[in-house]
């Protein structure tokens, strides 16, 4: 597996791997905990070394999870989590960017990955109800402490990761990118160049929708993708052209959908690592074997002309507006 330089200071394999669909996000339906241990640590042996969670999957069980599986995995990872988000018992987030709250976060991460550092801790989500300055502010000092590595942001717009940038240098970005989620391809993207800051693109296979293998009629009542506007019966059916031209495209290099799709990521800057989720070992071979598929500029336009979307993305649409005058 080859390397991507996400910074001066951190090189990680060009494909991580993905963890919060083994504990949330898919309902229970067919979720093992043992597979996904052999799923993580086949991961390592594959040469992936960048495992992202976040305290919020499960909630929690996610970081134990990754702890137990890595534990015996002898050698150097990048772990990843974040903090920032707290489960409702309703299943509902809220966000919650409080110094206080973050510290709290972070001892509890710390202890449930069993490290000493996190790699990389992420604000998963800008809470509008906190001046973004003291939020980042309390996650730096957790740099300064030696409890943290780096920090990371997700889901951040262009001006909150300027003012972030000059108060503690950000390491990545985390946002959607795939072929059917290309909004962050004009400002957010560029931004992180222009910085020399690293961009991990989740969800690249779109929710599974790109692989090819995802029926919208076999969703289960727990699983967040019912809610999702793409994957209503009407959108999949206008979506199957998306997935038929990179069939198209796969078959060319006799390659699958999937790999198609990653590739497509991977060729979006030096700076881009995708972090594909999976809870099954044969999957996790063909997201990782993309790494050596090399899209041609035909390709590449071919992709480029393929119809847009039909549902737009139901997640992080609106952010609750406050007396702090912040954008929603």
């Amino acid at each position: 597996m080859r390397t991507t330089q996400l910074t001066d200071d951190l090189s990680v394999s060009a494909i991580g791997l993905g963890c919060s669909s083994m504990s949330h996000g898919y309902g229970p339906a067919n979720r093992d905990d043992e597979e996904s241990v052999a799923v993580i640590r086949q991961a390592v042996e594959l040469g992936i070394d960048l495992f992202d969670t976040a305290d919020v999957y499960g909630p929690y069980t996610n970081e134990l999870l990754l702890k137990r599986a890595l534990a015996t995995h002898g050698g150097k990872v990048t772990i990843a989590t974040k903090c920032g988000l707290i489960a409702g018992p309703d299943g509902r987030f809220r966000r919650n960017g409080r110094p206080d709250h973050l510290r709290a976060a972070c001892e509890g991460s710390l202890r449930r990955l069993g490290v000493e550092a996190i790699d990389l801790y992420q604000l998963h989500r800008v809470d509008p109800a906190v001046p973004l300055a003291e939020t980042w502010g309390a996650l730096g000092e957790l740099v300064t402490e030696g409890k943290v590595r780096a920090l990371g942001i997700s889901h951040a717009t262009v001006e909150e990761l300027d003012l972030v940038h000059t108060l503690f240098p950000v390491t990545a970005v985390q946002y959607e990118l795939s072929v059917w989620a290309t909004a962050c391809l004009g400002d957010v993207l560029p931004w992180t160049r222009r910085h020399g800051v690293g961009f991990l693109a989740f969800a690249p296979l779109g929710r599974g929708f790109l692989s090819g293998h995802v029926d919208h009629t076999a969703l289960s009542e727990g699983d967040s993708r019912n809610r999702d506007p793409r994957f209503s019966p009407d959108a999949m059916t206008a979506n199957r052209w998306i997935v038929q031209g990179l069939r198209e495209i796969s078959e060319r290099h006799g390659a699958t959908p999937a790999q198609v799709a990653i590739a497509w990521v991977l060729a979006q800057g030096d700076n881009v690592a995708p972090i594909p989720g999976t809870r099954n070992r044969r999957w996790l071979r063909e997201n990782a074997t993309a790494v050596d598929l090399v899209l041609t500029p035909d390709d590449l336009r071919d992709i480029g002309a393929l119809p847009r979307a039909v549902g737009e993305m139901s997640w992080d649409q609106i952010r609750i507006q406050t007396t702090t005058g912040q954008r929603p």
